[in-house]
C-alpha cells in the first residue's frame, strides 16, 4: 500500500534521507521545515539525487505536511521535540506519528539520558493523547545509509503504538529494504532509543561512520 507521508523537520539528514528512500518506493513525501522555502530548496536537493525517475516529492511548512498526510515522521533534534508536538497537536489527532528522535544531550551523546517521561515517544504520547498511534523506529539507522542508495545492513526496531501500527512502520522499513521487527509496546521505545547513544559511541571508538544493530536466531 502506497502512503502519503508528511516529514516534520524533514530537511535535516535524517529526514531527507527517510524521504528520499520512501519516494523511490513509490510513497507520496512532503517534506516539512518550519520555513517553507527551505522545504522546498531541500526537495529540490533530492530531486537531483533522484535523477529522471518519476516521484511524488514536494516542500511545504511542517503544519500543512501533517494535515496533508496519511502518516507523519517526526526527525527534528530532542531540544525542539516537545515544542514541536504541541505546536502540532491538534493536526496530528487522528494521525499516525512515527517518532525517530533520540533524547540526546550534548555533550554527552554517547550516554543514554532518557526524560522524565522515559523517552522520546513517551513524551510524544503524553503530549498528544490516546488518539494518535506513536510508533519509535529508524533511531538505529543513520542518514549516511539512507542516502546512500545501496542496500543497508542494519535491522530497526518498531515500539509503540497498537499492533497495527507497528504493522504498517514495518512495511514501510520494508519498502526501504530494511528488515524491521516488532519490538513491542511504547514502555519498550526507552530500550531502542537508547541503543543510539551506544552505536555512536562504538562509532567513535572503532572510527566507523555508521555502526547498526542485527536480530539474530530468528527465520
Amino acid at each position: 500500500m502506497k502512503y502519503t507521508i508528511g516529514i516534520i523537520g524533514g530537511t535535516g539528514k535524517e529526514g531527507s534521507g527517510l524521504g528520499y528512500r520512501w519516494a523511490l518506493a513509490g510513497h507520496k513525501v512532503i517534506i516539512g521545515s518550519r520555513n517553507a522555502e527551505k522545504a522546498l530548496q531541500a526537495v529540490e536537493i533530492l530531486r537531483e539525487k533522484i535523477g529522471e525517475k518519476e516521484v511524488e516529492l514536494s516542500g511545504t511548512t511542517n503544519d500543512e505536511a501533517v494535515k496533508a498526510c496519511d502518516i507523519a515522521v517526526l526527525t527534528v533534534p530532542f531540544a525542539a521535540h516537545a515544542a514541536t508536538l504541541e505546536g502540532l497537536k491538534e493536526e496530528l489527532q487522528g494521525k499516525l506519528l512515527i517518532d525517530v528522535c533520540v533524547p540526546l544531550v550534548p555533550p554527552k551523546v554517547t550516554k543514554v539520558q532518557m526524560p522524565p517521561e522515559g523517552s522520546a515517544a513517551l513524551q510524544a504520547k503524553a503530549i498528544l493523547g490516546p488518539d494518535v498511534q506513536v510508533v519509535d523506529a529508524f533511531q538505529t539507522v543513520s542518514f549516511e545509509h539512507l542516502l546512500s542508495g545501496e542496500e543497508i545492513d542494519c535491522d530497526v526496531l518498531v515500539a509503540g503504538g497498537n499492533k497495527e501500527a507497528r504493522a504498517i512502520v514495518i512495511g514501510l522499513a520494508e519498502d526501504m529494504g530494511l528488515k524491521a521487527w516488532d519490538a513491542g509496546v511504547i514502555e519498550n521505545t526507552v530500550v531502542v532509543e537508547g541503543l543510539t547513544s551506544i552505536l555512536i559511541g562504538l562509532n567513535i571508538k572503532y572510527k566507523v561512520p555508521s555502526a547498526g544493530i542485527r536480530i539474530t536466531g530468528i527465520e
